[in-house]
């Protein structure tokens, strides 16, 4: 009950009409009781006749009485179908809003938290989440909801009924509720550990999968097929096992609960008859008591089903509410201001930052650039210069210093401000499925088709999409497979272009092109960067020769800064990079 209480409390928009469904189902089921009750009346009418009930309403004469049987059974089938088609379409309708509301509110809360808990999680489990999980619940809404309300209603009138029109048989009739709500319970609790470890079982599952699949091409390069058919089948029986270890438990449910609804129609029938027997019961009562007997008892047959779903839905709305409530540290702060700014110099002012798994990447760093000038960062895997871009970007926070754009603090600026001034190329390419035109103009949404070919060229891309049988409409494929990479790093260099933001960020964004192209778009981007504050981050010396400074980052500090030729004359960290990826010494580069 805890997760249903937490829904609802977030559920605020949708309380007024799960309400009205509500309400809608506790009408149906009034009318759906009144048939067996006026069966009842009808048996009193033929027994009893001048002296039945429904003469004393004052219709006396038989065929009248019969008539007006006739007309309100009428209007109660008519209620009783006007409030099913309404609760219907109301809960289907309510189950529809819901589970779009909460896929986009959850797809909302996953694009606002922070790089660093991306990094711990599976993505196959965020996938079951927004998708499995939400279908789940939105199951439950369709029809288990409306199942429990019925329920209720059900067992709160014709036990009412009952005690009116025989105290001591409604006790044999309601002795089976107790004992059904409290196994009821008891298979509750002890079906909802059974059902997270499905729900976790399903997302572990369907990470893999989903890494799998877009780990495809080294899955075969290392002819792992049979090691991944293993492992997913591994997984899959684990699935499969978390799931028969719940269906064993919620199918035990039911047979018990058969038994304790035969108990109660037997004692019904059994002294209901005796008493009728020996005057004490009308036949008339005797009638409805067997028809609501079973009326009464039977729904319970469902709740097992019923209980079922309602423990997978709530199985799934813990982990859709926790992900919900999954706290994040990088958001805009109050009072934000946009990044107003003539100029856009930036400025590391002594940054201490760590990664939450405990790597020091920085200590008292500090690190200008100026504005509109080219900056080159080098050094070795784990030196800082990601983490660096990262920071400016505000993926992460650092723990101490400060960082400034234009003079302005990052941390006072809304964060889709002071990301729209900023361009990033990465290393790791990512292009949506779609056309290669609509792959630039992610850059710019509202861009021509003029603007897109001036960034296609600009970064030597428009020769090779010009070949193309569909040019510019050509479909790239998922992740842009259908494209070579680097092709794909062209791509996202002229989305980058098309951006036109004042700031420029190449993370190895050359990497995956070849030499002639590689210098094509230096070419280019030398043009470009004039108007642009330009950071590159490279590990191929040749494409930062001509950058206004080049700095050297070795274990999270600067330990050289100067231009091209001023390193490789000095003669250290950056000329023996040099000499290896050249071959030539420092002397001969240098002269």
């Amino acid at each position: 009950m805890h997760s249903l209480m937490r829904l609802w409390r977030y559920g605020r928009r949708w309380r007024a009409k799960i309400l009205l469904a509500s309400l809608y189902s506790f009408l149906n089921k009034l009318f759906d009781i009144a048939p067996e009750i006026l069966i009842g009346v009808a048996v009193d009418v033929v027994v009893k006749r001048e002296q039945s009930f429904v003469a004393g309403l004052g219709i006396p004469d038989l065929k009248d009485q019969i008539i007006a049987l006739g007309v309100v059974t009428f209007f109660i089938w008519f209620f009783e179908s006007l409030f099913e088609y309404l609760y219907s379409v109301t809960w289907r309708g309510l189950a529809q809003s819901i589970q779009h509301d909460l896929r986009l509110d959850t797809y909302d809360q996953v694009q606002s938290l922070d790089m660093g808990w991306f990094e711990n999680q599976s993505i196959g489990n965020v996938q079951a989440i927004l998708n499995d999980d939400i279908n789940q619940l939105e199951r439950f809404l369709d029809s288990g909801a409306n199942e429990l309300i019925q329920l209720t209603v059900s067992t709160v009138v014709i036990g009412a009924i009952f005690f009116f029109l025989e105290p001591h048989i409604a006790i044999i009739a309601v002795i089976p509720v107790p004992i059904i709500f409290i196994g009821s319970r008891g298979f509750q609790k002890n079906l909802a550990p059974l059902y997270s470890q499905v729900r976790e079982s399903a997302g572990l599952l369907g990470g893999t999968l989903a890494n799998n699949l877009s780990g495809i091409a080294t899955i075969k390069s290392f002819t792992s097929e049979s090691t991944e058919h293993d492992r997913i089948a591994q997984m899959s029986q684990a699935y499969q096992q978390a799931n028969a270890q719940a269906i064993r438990l919620s199918s035990a449910f039911i047979p018990v609960i058969r038994m304790a609804i035969l108990a109660g129609f037997l004692g019904t029938m059994v002294w209901g008859g005796l008493k009728t027997f020996d005057g004490t019961l009308e036949v008339s009562a005797y009638s409805i008591l067997i028809f609501l007997t079973q009326r009464f008892l039977w729904p319970f047959t469902r709740l097992g089903q019923t209980i079922d779903l309602f423990e997978r839905a709530m199985a799934s709305t813990r982990r859709i509410l926790n992900l919900l409530e999954t706290p994040y540290q990088v958001r805009d702060p109050e009072n934000a201001v946009e990044l107003n700014a003539d100029r856009y110099d930036v400025r590391f002012k002594n940054i201490g930052f760590a990664y939450a798994n405990g790597t020091d990447v920085f200590r008292h760093l500090d690190l200008d650039i100026e504005s509109k000038t080219t900056v080159a960062l080098v050094g070795g895997t784990g030196s800082g210069k990601t983490s660096l871009m990262k920071l400016l970007l505000r993926f992460y926070d650092p723990q101490e210093g400060t960082i400034t754009v234009g003079g302005q603090d990052i941390r006072q600026l809304r964060l889709q401000d002071l990301r729209r001034h900023i361009a990033l190329v990465s290393q790791d390419v990512f292009l949506f499925q779609g056309s290669i035109r609509d792959n630039i103009a992610y850059g710019s949404l509202q861009a021509s088709d003029d603007e897109v070919e001036v960034a296609a060229r600009a970064a030597e891309a428009h020769e090779f999409i010009a070949v193309l049988p569909d040019g510019y409409q050509t479909q790239v494929g998922e992740r842009g497979q259908k494209l070579s990479g680097g092709q794909r790093q062209r791509l996202s260099i002229a989305r980058a272009l098309l951006k036109k933001a004042p700031i420029l960020i190449l993370d190895e964004a050359t990497s995956a092109v070849d030499n002639e192209t590689e210098e094509a778009i230096q070419r280019s981007l030398q043009h470009l960067a004039h108007n642009r504050t330009f950071v590159v981050i490279a590990h191929r010396l040749s494409t930062i020769r001509h950058a206004d400074q080049i700095l050297v980052l070795d274990k999270g500090k600067i330990i050289e800064v100067g231009t091209h030729e001023d390193l490789v004359i000095a003669g250290g960290q950056y000329a023996n990079l040099w000499r290896i990826q050249t071959g030539m010494t420092p002397d001969v580069q240098a002269s």
